[in-house]
């Protein structure tokens, strides 16, 4: 796989950012992919380790080692086949994906990993660049008809591998673009939109329909159905289309009810994230505004990163970000967990942007003014036995006038799993088995489930395997057997 020597002559090249100071003034992508020949260089390292434990460790099982000596040889389209064989979008995972496939590479036991997100960035740049990403539209129709509810990354792998295997489906959304937490979830300056109208366009080459500002359920509630304008009732649904499959997100935020909570200027943090995005498209203005404003941020994984970069864009006048558990090692302990996913303390470009940051920190109370949150009260807190504990005299406050929730999500919209009757399990997500006979499949007949919906708060590359694997039961149910990958 690459050049037999390149793990030893060759050393890791990161992808290069623009400066600060010039991406703060706005809220486009910043990220440069590779050159050809640095891509190249990264193909190289790749060694012929006989077993490819990044291959385990990607969840739609990418053929890494292949398409890293495709760039080498410099093959870019096929490069690209290969790639497209297990992922439906790469332009989206190349850019926002945590890479648990570079944790499992074997050159990261003692070295630092293959490039090889940065490697699937420039193939799939490439491949748009270049016109090579076209319609597969399916050369017989079945007479199937499939709804997906949902147009998140889940709902948008089944409709494709439904689509190309020639059945007529229809994927409904009720806000008014498509994408889900693609579009208005994740900040322009990570993911540009326009990548999505991109696949889209391709999707509707191969026949997929889109129905935008609807509604799936059983009234339209404003407090779950956000911009649609039109209802359709579950059991509608199931009377015009031959399966249906429950492909929404995990919306519903984890909240923290302490006294204060009630108070102006506490906001879920995608209160803030999904009106910028918005806002960038043209949708109308963003009602929060960190402009002057001290921020603090709670909780510590991408959304509240997220919340950071687009309030240094907003022009704060600073931003805290605070985690309950504590400080994680700066490496990990390689040796123990390789090829898993390690617990280490991750840095990202938000944060290098502009950010105080804290840990084992749990908030107390929330104190303002005239009804407008002025600080939060706070204790540190010590973790034993799995089980945290007050530092006594430990308290102190921080000054907040703008406090931003990001602690998760606990659970898919219940009203609309309630509307279809659904079987859950104790979190609250759709019940369904992802092996076996009637993997991926709910209590209801003909109803499908995949992604966030089904396994609760993920990654988005997860939610492709899953939309994936989703099409693949449902072309087994429908048609007795099924050509699509797992």
């Amino acid at each position: 796989m690459g050049k037999i020597t390149g793990f030893i002559e060759f050393q890791r090249q990161n992808e290069a950012s623009l400066p600060v100071a010039k991406r703060l003034k706005n809220y486009c992508e910043f990220t440069l992919h590779l050159t050809d020949e640095q891509a190249k260089i990264q193909g190289a390292r790749c060694m012929d380790c006989g077993i490819p434990f990044c291959t385990s460790g990607c969840p739609v099982n990418n053929i890494v080692p292949d398409w890293n000596d495709l760039v080498y040889r410099g093959n870019w389209r096929e490069a690209l086949d290969v790639l497209h064989s297990t992922n439906n979008f790469p332009e989206v995972t190349g850019r926002i994906c945590p890479a648990p496939c570079e944790a499992a590479c074997t050159l990261n036991i003692n070295d630092l990993a293959v490039g090889i997100k940065s490697i699937e960035h420039a193939i799939i740049d490439k491949g748009g660049e270049n016109g090579w990403v076209l319609p597969q539209s399916a050369a017989k129709k079945t007479g199937k008809k499939v709804a997906v509810v949902g147009s998140g990354p889940a709902g948008l792998a089944a409709a494709q591998q439904l689509a190309r295997a020639g059945h007529s489906v229809t994927v409904f959304e009720k806000n008014s673009r498509i994408g889900g937490l693609l579009r208005y979830g994740i900040p322009d300056f990570k993911l540009d939109k326009r990548l999505i109208d991109w696949r889209m366009a391709q999707l509707q080459a191969e026949g997929v329909i889109f129905q935008t500002s609807v509604f799936i359920g059983k009234e339209l509630d404003k407090s779950v159905a956000n911009d649609a304008q039109k209802t359709i009732a579950p059991k509608e649904l199931l009377n015009k289309f031959d399966a249906v499959i429950l492909a929404g997100g995990a919306e519903q935020p984890r909240d923290l009810p302490v006294p204060g909570r009630e108070l102006k200027g506490v906001h879920y943090a995608l209160e803030l994230l999904i009106p910028q995005n918005r806002e960038i498209a043209g949708d109308g203005k963003n009602p929060i505004n960190a402009k002057g404003k001290h921020v603090v941020v709670i909780g510590g994984g991408d959304t509240g990163s997220d919340c950071v970069g687009t309030s240094n864009r907003h022009g704060a006048a600073s931003v805290t970000q605070i985690e309950v558990m504590p400080r994680p090692p700066e490496t990990e302990n390689k040796p123990l967990v390789w090829p898993n996913w390690p617990m280490k303390l991750r840095t990202s470009s938000s944060h290098d942007e502009g950010c105080q940051r804290d840990w084992a920190i749990a908030t107390k109370e929330f104190v303002g003014k005239n009804g407008k949150v002025e600080k939060l009260r706070a204790v540190r807190v010590e973790w034993k036995d799995g089980k945290m504990n007050e530092v006594a005299g430990s308290e102190f406050e921080l000054k907040a006038d703008l406090v931003l929730l990001a602690m998760g999500f606990v659970s898919p919209a219940q009203k609309v799993l309630d509307a279809f009757g659904v079987e859950k399990d104790a979190r609250g997500n759709v019940k369904a088995t992802t092996d076996g006979a009637g993997c991926y499949k709910t209590s209801v007949d003909k109803v499908f489930t995949a992604g966030d919906m089904r396994r609760g708060q993920s990654l988005v590359v997860w939610a492709i395997r899953e939309g994936r694997q989703c099409a693949r039961a449902v072309d087994e149910f429908l048609m007795g057997s099924s050509v699509l990958p797992r």
